[in-house]
């Protein structure tokens, strides 16, 4: 299929799927359609194994939009599906750059639209789409609709069935429809890569390519081994500062008693920050003195061990932070931002396990990058396949100051535990709020329902 085409079946998608609905199960089914289209299209030598968990996990993220629909499931679509078409597309490329070029896409489109001869391919004579639209559907058009009004004059019953139809087209939601699928498949089909790109791509290789260069100094004022010497030091000095704030940190968080629930919640978030912007420092002071030709210094012994040592001590933090967060959890029960904790931290450690790999197997400073954009993808993929708010929902209802209007009110998809709940604690005003919920959701049209509501079974009003 050519681009054009490719894009005008975009369009018609889009209208088809989102006219006069909500986005719901229609982006799910977009997802998958976009996904399908792109394998079909990609050709046989760029379908690595990258692209065919891409093409799994584009799939799977588009099902979980079209239980879930919220943001999360929302993010992980749009990056599955535009990280496999840029992968079936430029299969070389850093995933680094891939956001590049999107952002770069997104705000040359007009440019680009103007460029006719770039994706626009004139047919070839008698082949032409207007030729077909006239052939098929404009000339037979016209003689339906000329006949139609004469069989409707000489039959009174056949005018009827035909005036009982009532067309409702909204032709400016179309037109924005329409605008809107032209620029979604011009982005997708026909995005353009510059070259400065592709000069980019070679500067974020995971190894070092060819022969190990003379080392120079960052600074003009310093020379190689005055550098070195001063990143050791550096590093012995943070490393017993990282020690003290180590004992200091666990002292005030598991010995020092915080009584009010808004203390104690200040108090986690504060250290948690601490925490992670220590790491990040931390991570960025290593990747400084670890670059280029100074992973092969073989006088810097030293000075790698004292950097591992430091990221072990990172490591440490990390754990306790994620200590003081479960503390937090156990008195006062799960929330949404709760686990965003662990999430950061989690991938915090992530951060300085890759560090770590890269100073031991003297990887590049863009290996760090690279990994941890798969991380993050990873953890997308993860938060959206995920029923959060029916994890926390059954955490907090075994508490005893557990928050009905809170769960009811603040967390989502939970309403099949809080139906089960209400009808055992014979709450009844619940159960009613409950039930106009789920079946507002249950009486959208097709396109417009979560799939989560479908699954829940509820009382009819008129049932007894």
């Amino acid at each position: 299929m050519k681009k054009h085409h490719l894009i005008f079946i975009t369009v018609l998608a889009v209208i088809i799927l989102f006219y006069k609905e909500f986005i719901a199960l229609n982006l799910g089914i977009f997802g998958i359609f976009l996904s399908i289209l792109t394998f079909i299209q990609t050709k046989s030598e760029f379908r690595s194994k990258t692209f065919l968990t891409l093409f799994v996990t584009s799939i799977f993220s588009s099902f979980a939009f079209t239980w879930f629909g919220d943001a999360i499931s929302f993010v992980a679509v749009l990056v599955s599906v535009f990280l496999l078409r840029f992968k079936g597309t430029y299969p070389k490329l850093k995933p680094f750059l891939y956001i590049e070029i999107l952002f770069l896409n997104l705000f040359t489109f007009l440019g680009g639209v103007f460029n006719t001869k770039q994706w626009y391919e004139k047919p070839k004579e008698n082949k032409s789409f207007g030729k077909k639209l006239i052939t098929f559907i404009l000339i037979p058009g016209i003689f339906i609709t000329i006949f139609l009004c004469i069989y409707s004059a000489g039959s009174s019953h056949f005018d009827n069935f035909f005036s009982e139809i009532k067309l409702d087209f909204s032709f400016f939601q179309i037109f924005i429809l329409a605008v809107i699928g032209f620029y979604i498949g011009f982005i997708f089909w026909n995005f353009g890569v510059e070259r400065f790109i592709f000069k980019q791509n070679h500067y974020l290789n995971d190894n070092f390519s060819g022969l190990v260069k003379i080392q120079k100094p960052t600074f003009s004022f310093l020379d190689i081994d005055s550098e070195r010497t001063s990143g050791l030091i550096s590093f012995s000095a943070l490393n017993i500062l990282l020690l003290i704030f180590i004992a200091t940190y666990n002292y005030e968080q598991f010995f020092e008693v915080t009584k009010s629930a808004d203390g104690l919640s200040a108090e986690t978030h504060e250290r948690v920050n601490s925490v992670i912007m220590s790491i990040v420092m931390a991570i960025l002071v290593i990747l400084f003195y670890f670059k280029r030709e100074f992973n092969f210094d073989q006088k810097a012994k030293s000075l790698k061990i004292s950097a591992k040592i430091w990221i072990v001590l990172n490591a440490v933090l990390v754990i306790s932070a994620s200590l003081k967060n479960s503390e937090y959890i156990i008195n006062y029960g799960l929330t949404y931002k709760r686990l965003g904790v662990y999430a950061f931290l989690t991938m915090a450690l992530i951060g300085l396990i890759f560090t770590f790999i890269k100073i031991q197997n003297k990887k590049t400073n863009a290996f760090l990058f690279n990994k941890m954009f798969w991380a993050s993808y990873g953890l997308i993929l993860v938060c959206s396949y995920i029923n959060w708010g029916g994890i926390i929902t059954s955490n907090n209802i075994r508490r005893k100051d557990f928050a009905e209007n809170y769960h009811l009110v603040s967390i989502n998809y939970n309403e099949k535990i809080l139906l089960n709940y209400a009808e055992k604690t014979g709450n009844s005003e619940m159960k009613k709020q409950l039930t106009e919920r789920i079946e507002s959701y249950q009486k959208e049209s097709f396109l417009s329902k979560i799939l989560y509501y479908e699954f829940i079974k509820i009382e009819k009003p008129n049932s007894k």
